[in-house]
């Protein structure tokens, strides 16, 4: 069965983005995006990977992005409406119409039905980049977190989850620390 796996950057206080949406005060240094482009070269954005010279990079584990419109929308506001074209893009938004055929808005179902559905399908793993309402939605199905924590703190924003109470367990199986003092650490769900 395919994994529901959400990948994200946070801050030390477990924060995502800011208040207004923005992650331009999180990092991508050298060493994170070395080891993105060999790890998990399909969570680079289509248009990024063209101007990196990595078009045809085959995807190691995800064929399927699931965003909630926070997520997505500083795509469009650049004017890039599908920026996940090398994988199936599912954008869970009540607002946001089609902007491309290449990326499918859902609105009116919930999001842990359409991933226990993505999950009984052929494919890859599934990609949850965000954002913290989403994440929270979905928590039951998420099966394993990968989280790049960055030596900062927002002090507020966008949480990692942003929802009820509801403590969960997660394991630690692995950490990397790179030389610019973000730690990725993986944590799959406590059975």
């Amino acid at each position: 069965m395919r994994a529901l796996v959400y990948y994200v950057a946070a801050t030390l206080d477990g924060f995502i983005a800011g208040p207004g949406g923005e992650f331009d005060f999180l990092p991508v240094p050298e060493d994170i995006t070395a080891d993105t482009l060999e790890v998990l070269p399909e969570t680079v954005p289509t248009h990024v990977r063209a101007a990196l010279g990595l078009p045809d990079r085959p995807n190691q584990r995800f064929d399927t992005a699931l965003m909630g419109r926070g997520t997505y929308e500083p795509a469009l506001r650049e004017g890039v409406t599908s920026p996940y074209a090398h994988l199936r893009q599912i954008v869970f938004s009540r607002t946001l119409a089609g902007e491309d055929p290449a990326v499918q808005i859902i609105g009116d179902r919930p999001p842990a039905e359409v991933v226990r559905e993505l999950k009984q399908q052929d494919g890859a793993d599934i990609w949850l980049v965000g954002g913290g309402k989403l994440a929270a939605a979905l928590l039951d199905e998420i099966d394993e977190l990968i989280v790049k924590r960055s030596p900062r703190v927002a002090c507020a924003g966008i949480p990692l989850f942003d929802g009820e109470f509801t403590p969960t367990a997660f394991v630690p199986v692995a950490t990397k620390e790179f030389a610019s003092g973000i730690t990725r650490t993986t944590y799959v769900r406590e059975r």
